[in-house]
This record gives C-alpha cells, structure tokens and sequence, in this order.
C-alpha cells in the first residue's frame, strides 16, 4: 500500500514535517510500522499551495523518497500552509510519474492509500462511468486515480463528501457485479487549497490506519518546552498515516467509516456511508 500525510495551519518549510520528525515520512518510507509493507519505494510525491497560485504545485518522481536530492532540496526551499505528501507501494500498476500521488485537477488535489480490489476486471465498467470531458484529463492507470476522477465526475467540486460516497457505493456495486466480496479499501484525503476533506473506510471494515493530531492548543499544554508548539497557529493541524513520533497526546485515531474536515473555526467528524451513485 502506502503512506501519506496533509498537513494545513501555518506556513511551514515543508522540510519541517517531510524530515525533521522521529518517524518522519521519508523514514516511513523505509520503516513503516503500520503498513501493509515495511519498504514504500515505488515513487513519492509532494503538492503545495503557496501566495497567489490558482493551483498547487506538485513534484513527482518514481524513485523512493529517502534517497530523492530533488525532494531535499525543494523541501529546505518551500514554505506552504497546506501541502499533501505521498510514497507509494504499488498494488500492480506500473512505477511511473503519472502513478504517483498526489493527483491534480485544477485546484483540486486528491492522494490515496488502499486499493480497489481486482481492480483489473472493474476497471473497465469504472472508466465508463467518468464524465468524458474529465476523462481526457487522466494520465496514469491506478485505480487511485480512477476513484479522484469518478469523485469529480460526481460533484466532487461542490459536494465533497457527497461525491467521495457515491464514488465509493459505486466501486463497491460495480464489484459485488463482477463477484468481489470486498472492494474498496480507502484513505483519502482530498483538498482545495482552503479546506481539507480526510475519509477511512472499507467494504470489510478493517480499514488502513489513519490519524489526526491533536489540538496544538492541548499540546502546549502537555508540551511546553517543544518551541515548534509555540511558532504554529491553533488551527494547525496534520493528518496522517501513521504517527510522526510518540510524542504522548499528539495523535488520535480517525474511527473506522469516518470522515473529517480541517477548516477555520471547529473541525468537524461525521459518520462516512457509501451511496448510490
């Protein structure tokens, strides 16, 4: 599978997260401990919004995270206040820069662990479903890329988490047809550069690990000598794969068939259901 985090609060340099943590990402890359795999070497990518850009920017590349000079280097140079970042363990499809996460539509972006089960003998029923005009736009050939494309397809851009169900109950419709018991398997976090949308769900409900960390306000409090605390906003917020240390506190669970919203203001939970599509 494979590991990714969303971080929005702040503007941070990128290499504060990506690096600087006990189990940073790019150690995660060699050293996963919640992942289906140890080792996620099969490309990486980063996406960012900075001052005045319409859409993010986003650097991919098909070799592993840990060892990338490119990565380091851009990592010590941008500063963003919401930026996705993304290794991947492939389940089958081609290691190519078109593979890699996270994908871009306009200003959206959308980056993905889990997978769509015999996604082989679905995919072509699924691709039949995407709006033609978006289908045009579509590079790789991951079902990650797939589930993006059918959620915009289905109101993506003004119902996120209406469009992401649909999208789920029809993977889910389109497998039992072809005789898989359990479909989809998903982590999904999916932004427009103002909000952040992050789902955990599975057709068998055992889905991949996924947390959010805990209010920078409570953790100046468990944590006063940690200058880091002291610099970010208390709307600062990452959501992540698995935890970047063990750090007590800091990190919280997202519940099974769930799913979050980061914004200003209260973030907000809410019980995440397939529907039809």
């Amino acid at each position: 599978m494979c590991r990714w985090l969303a971080y929005s609060g702040t503007p941070i340099l990128l290499d504060t997260i990506l690096y600087k943590p006990e189990h940073s990402l790019i150690d995660q890359s060699l050293h996963s401990r919640l992942g289906v795999e140890t080792t996620n070497g099969d490309g990486f990518g980063i996406g960012w919004y900075g001052d005045g850009m319409k859409t993010p920017g986003v650097f991919r590349d098909i070799g592993p995270a840990w060892s990338n000079r490119n990565l380091r280097e851009l990592a010590d140079h941008i500063r963003s206040p919401l930026f996705f970042a993304h290794i991947r363990a492939t389940t089958g499809t081609a290691v190519q820069q078109t593979n890699c996460h996270p994908f871009r539509h306009g200003r959206w972006m959308w980056m993905h662990n889990g997978a769509i089960a015999e996604f082989h003998r679905t995919r072509r029923d699924l691709a039949l479903a995407v709006d033609p005009q978006l289908f045009l736009d579509m590079e790789g050939s991951t079902d990650s890329e797939m589930m993006f494309y059918l959620a915009l397809t289905f109101g993506l851009e003004d119902d996120p988490p209406g469009a992401v169900a649909r999208m789920a109950g029809f993977v889910e419709r389109v497998g039992h047809e072809h005789g898989v018991e359990y479909p989809l398997q998903m982590t999904v976090a999916v932004t427009e550069g103002r909000r952040m949308w992050a789902f955990r769900y599975s057709s068998q409900k055992q889905s991949r690990s996924l947390f959010y960390s805990t209010r920078v306000q409570a953790l100046r409090q468990l944590h006063p000598d940690l200058g880091f605390l002291q610099e970010v906003s208390d709307e600062t917020r990452l959501i992540v794969s698995e935890p970047l240390g063990d750090l007590p506190g800091a990190w919280n669970e997202v519940p099974e068939s769930t799913y979050g919203v980061v914004e200003d203001g209260d973030d907000e939970m809410h019980t995440f259901t397939p529907q039809a599509a």
